[in-house]
């Protein structure tokens, strides 16, 4: 015989209902014992009837197991408080992020000359005050690199003055030392040259 299809509602009929928690009370108790000997799992159930009865099963420490259970549930919380708190953190600092934005982004559009009909007089004498500001750190940092540009210049002045200076000298002395060592060889040369004199070497002639 098919046993037909229970239909998940509250009973009705006392004396059913009763019955029908009986059952499965022992069921679930039942099912309770296999899980804990097939799987090894620690399992306590607590069950109290529509009169308050109470039933319960447990493969281990009945009160050690509730107060693991209060201690993973507290802990539990309290993570998920934690991580509740550092979300709202993190929106609250988005959200100032945002707004810090486009404070910066209406501040630009300002100093670049944009919305201006519509700014205050109060409004407009900060922008001004702002482009000077901005205007004089310009001007400084432009005066900070022409004067580095002008001491390399100097430095390269400097440079190339020494070496035009030592290419005069080498060309000067150079060719002064050369004629002095061409005259010394032409000496020496003309020392060495035949001179004609009336001085002979023999007898006299006797017709002399």
């Amino acid at each position: 015989m098919v046993r037909g299809k229970i239909e998940m509602k509250k009973i009705e009929n006392a004396t059913s209902r009763q019955v029908t928690f009986s059952k499965r009370r022992n069921g679930l108790l039942k099912k309770a014992y296999e899980l804990t000997v097939l799987c090894d799992a620690q399992v306590s159930l607590i069950i109290f009837s529509q009169r308050g009865r109470l039933y319960e099963f447990s493969n281990t420490d009945m009160q050690k197991m509730i107060e693991r259970y209060r201690k993973y549930t507290k802990d539990y919380e309290t993570s998920n408080h934690d991580s509740e708190i550092y979300i709202q953190q993190l929106k609250q600092e988005a959200n100032h992020m945002i707004s810090k934005i486009e404070l910066l982004e209406f501040q630009k559009r300002k100093l670049l000359g944009q919305g201006l009909p519509s700014s205050s007089l109060e409004e407009l004498q900060e922008i001004d005050s702002l482009l000077q500001r901005s205007l004089g750190k310009v001007r400084a940092r432009k005066a900070q690199l022409f004067d580095e540009q002008l001491e390399k210049l100097k430095a390269k002045e400097k440079q190339l003055l020494e070496e035009n200076v030592k290419l005069h000298q080498k060309n000067v002395i150079g060719p002064w030392r050369g004629s002095i060592d061409q005259q010394e060889k032409h000496k020496f040369i003309d020392l060495n040259l035949d001179v004609e004199t009336d001085l002979f070497i023999g007898l006299p002639d006797k017709h002399s």
